[in-house]
């Protein structure tokens, strides 16, 4: 059977339209997968909306994937019913394979009297195939993902939900071009900042637990101007500026460009999961890039296929190192087959354009002639 199981319709408008004939009731969805629940679509009847409460749907049972109108609210004959999904599924969805076809397909090829492992445990090849994906995810199949977000005035905003680390932040000008934020690497945010009394002394509560306040170099960060690249040569005379705490590393001279950036900075506070920005950032627009593990959500939860034989050799050397019984030499193999496959899938998905290698390498050289 094809993979494709939607028509193009379906496809390129996410959704479904139909022909009433007179006084038709019943309009059966052919979506995969079908939606749960009526919250998850909205129907048109000759392009207008129409109330939920005239119509019945179920996701199981003899009416799976049926909209029934009820008693009264019977279509004519020409009505055109559309039934347009309210989250559709993403397009491009083509080039990946799902875990759960993973794992089926894994079981019929490689688990089986006379196959490379006679017996397994279906939750097994599931395991090592969500940690196939978390490791794919980080080298070969690495996706990144964007966020667009407005810093407000208290300067921090929580890494997303299913951050692991980020690539680049960026701001954004008037142009929508990004401009690379850096992070400022010459103070940090405590994990916490112990209350003490005029002695110095600690200050307890009264279950005596140490207590904490907000961390004074978080504070004067955020209050601090980091944006150098405007200053001159005379505010290295402030000997209470940040600028000159900076720029006193070599004075001018040779200074780290990531210094001298008016772009702003950024410390991350990994115990936190906050990102804190300098005072020059607030109201500013910037672009989050960062990675996941593919983990997050059951639709992340698939491989590219140019991946897919990697996956497999993965999950076969996974499982045969896991057992205790199993031959070194035979172990060894395997794990050879996977770093063949892992090193094949690389190649496949760095994409590698012969025509935007020559363009790059004309722009390095006036010598290369077209």
């Amino acid at each position: 059977m094809g993979f494709i199981n939607q028509t193009q319709y379906q496809y390129y408008n996410t959704g479904q339209k139909f022909t009433a004939t007179a006084n038709q009731t019943e309009f059966l969805l052919t979506l995969d997968p079908l939606p749960i629940n009526k919250t998850k679509f909205i129907v048109y009847v000759n392009n207008v909306e129409v109330d939920d409460n005239i119509y019945n749907y179920s996701a199981a049972g003899s009416n799976a994937g049926k909209v029934i109108f009820t008693f009264g609210n019977q279509r004519a004959a020409g009505d055109i019913v559309e039934i347009e999904l309210v989250n559709p599924v993403i397009a491009g969805n083509y080039r990946h394979i799902s875990l759960s076809d993973i794992v089926n397909n894994f079981m019929i090829s490689y688990v089986g009297k006379d196959k490379i492992i006679p017996r397994i445990k279906r939750t097994d090849v599931l395991f090592h195939a969500k940690r196939g994906i978390q490791e794919f995810s980080y080298d070969i199949a690495r996706v990144e993902k964007i966020q667009e977000v407005e810093i407000p005035s208290s300067l921090s905003i929580p890494m997303p939900q299913d951050y692991v680390d980020y690539v680049q932040i960026s701001r954004i000008d008037d142009l929508g071009v990004e401009h690379p934020l850096y992070p400022a690497r010459h103070t940090s945010i405590p994990s916490e900042s112990i209350g003490q009394g005029n002695d110095g002394s600690y200050l307890y509560d009264d279950d005596d637990s140490l207590l904490t306040q907000t961390p004074e170099a978080q504070r004067r960060f955020k209050d601090a101007n980091l944006n150098n690249g405007t200053d001159n040569d005379n505010n290295l005379n402030n000997i209470d500026s940040l600028n000159e705490r900076i720029t006193e590393f070599g004075q001018r001279y040779g200074i780290n460009p990531e210094l001298t950036t008016t772009n702003g900075h950024f410390i991350i506070d990994e115990v936190g999961g906050i990102i804190h920005f300098s005072s020059e950032m607030v109201n500013k627009i910037i672009t989050l890039k960062y990675v996941s593990d593919g983990m997050g959500t059951d639709a992340e939860m698939k491989v590219h296929k140019f991946a897919e034989e990697a996956i497999y050799k993965y999950i076969v050397y996974a499982v045969m190192s896991a057992r205790s019984n199993a031959p070194e030499y035979v172990i060894n193999r395997y794990k050879k087959d996977r770093f063949a496959a892992m090193r094949n899938a690389k190649i496949r998905l760095a994409n590698l354009n012969p025509r935007e290698l020559a363009q790059v390498m004309r722009n390095k050289s006036k010598r290369i002639k077209h």
